[in-house]
């Protein structure tokens, strides 16, 4: 949940995780939507619902809100969920969004929006999503097996281990990752070594960047430098420069930009 009392518009650079999510925001002044646009480097651009239900994603991107005083609130998902939750393929919303009535939340936005203040919002989004989850969807266990695999060692694992510790050909996962995560397993792979990059970052442990490379297993620095460019769009040492301006999210990083 975030309140901006401010008046001046404000944008918001986001870096990707790899996880869906859903967002609702709304402009104190009129009961209206209070994000304008969101835009991405390679051209990319939207104006969402008030309540929307948005996919992983593989870039950066930046996130326009109008002017005055708003408030957000978002809920991070499990990379899975769009499948488990929604029954949704999830290669259809990689990069995109979806209003979040259109699985099954038809007049929620309106009930947030007249809602009394942020606890009953929490609770009327609590209760959609408890019904979501009473709802039973097919799982792919091979592939949450495979998630968790990852996440336990962010820098190490490439798909030949993945292959080789779930017994499956690599065109069976592919297809089943694409359909349950909405991303590719390489590119998977690779969002969770740059956010596992970001953290190490800001712990300040690592003397040299070089060091958060060699721990995480790049193949070297110029290959580190351009993924962290990559997802980012600054390279490592201005990450680096404005780690403690980041806010930490499941969804990502994101810092004001102005």
């Amino acid at each position: 949940m975030t309140h901006y009392n401010g008046d001046e518009c404000v944008a918001i650079s986001v870096t990707p995780a790899g996880v869906p999510g859903l967002l609702f925001h709304l402009r104190v002044s009129d009961g209206h939507g209070a994000l304008e646009q969101i835009t991405t480097p390679s051209g990319g651009a939207s104006s969402p619902a008030p309540l929307f239900l948005y996919g992983p994603g593989a870039e950066p991107s930046s996130m326009t809100f109008k002017h005055g005083p708003f408030m957000t609130m978002q809920v991070v998902f499990k990379p899975h969920a769009l499948k488990t939750l929604f029954g949704l393929n999830a290669s259809a919303l990689a990069n995109g969004w979806a209003r979040l009535d259109e699985f099954g939340a038809a007049g929620l936005t309106d009930l947030l929006t007249e809602a009394r203040g942020d606890q009953e919002r929490v609770r009327l989004l609590t209760s959609f999503l408890m019904s979501k989850l009473e709802q039973e969807k097919p799982r792919d266990l091979l592939v949450e097996e495979g998630l968790w695999l990852i996440d336990r060692n962010p820098g190490g694992l490439q798909v030949r281990d993945l292959l080789r510790a779930l017994s499956i050909s690599e065109r069976q996962l592919e297809r089943r990752f694409s359909q349950t995560v909405g991303l590719s397993l390489q590119t998977y792979l690779r969002l969770r070594r740059f956010n596992e990059a970001v953290r190490l970052i800001r712990t300040r442990r690592f003397a040299r960047l070089a060091d958060v490379a060699a721990t995480l297993n790049y193949s070297d620095q110029s290959h580190f430098n351009r993924e962290i460019k990559a997802f980012s769009g600054v390279t490592p040492s201005s990450l680096a420069q404005r780690v403690d301006q980041l806010q930490s999210a499941q969804a990502g990083l994101s810092a004001l930009e102005r």
